[in-house]
């Protein structure tokens, strides 16, 4: 994909979220907040923190269970790991499955952002199959880093990160934390 492409359909996406969060009837945002909502905030676009990135897939996934922000537990496959580089040093995530049948990852993770400019539990990627480049490499792209609900409402319950994928150095790219018309977030 081209760097303008690539903005674009970045830029495409964020508009379509803003839309759904403002208006759809199953937005996590509080109905009482919408009227309110003015679109999220976002670190500019970088396309340094977009990687095409080989899954080193572990040989036997294991499960975890990883808590949530309700004290609830949720289960998980760790399926296998990325490395790249950023500020010059190496770093590296967990993805997990929900289950073994699904071509679908998901890569929480926190970095030095939170608590002060992202919500303080960390941020999501979620990646599907379409995602993955001719050569069976996976696009991780931070700048499609985002909030979970339970960073909109505590009414919703998110999984935690674990602490494997707690990232120290700071990831400027994707959502920053979400301050409703109370003050929001975490």
């Amino acid at each position: 994909m081209t760097d303008d492409a690539w903005l674009e359909a970045l830029r495409t996406h964020r508009e379509e979220k803003d839309r759904y969060l403002a208006a759809d009837r199953n937005s996590p945002i509080p109905p009482d907040q919408r009227e309110f909502f003015d679109g999220l905030d976002y670190f500019d676009p970088d396309p340094d923190l977009r990687f095409e990135l080989e899954l080193r897939a572990y040989d036997d996934p294991e499960r975890i269970t990883i808590g949530t922000t309700t004290d609830g537990e949720r289960e998980y496959l760790a399926w296998g790991r990325f490395e790249f580089e950023v500020g010059g040093e190496t770093h590296s995530l967990d993805a997990y499955r929900a289950d073994a049948d699904e071509d679908r990852l998901w890569v929480p993770f926190r970095d030095e952002t939170n608590t002060e400019e992202t919500y303080g539990a960390g941020r999501y990627l979620d990646l599907e199959a379409a995602d993955r480049t001719d050569d069976g490499r996976w696009v991780v792209d931070f700048n499609d880093a985002y909030n979970p609900f339970c960073a909109y409402s505590p009414r919703y319950e998110c999984p935690l990160v674990p602490m494997e994928n707690w990232l120290e150095v700071r990831i400027e790219a994707g959502e920053k934390d979400y301050e409703g018309p109370g003050g929001g977030g975490e």
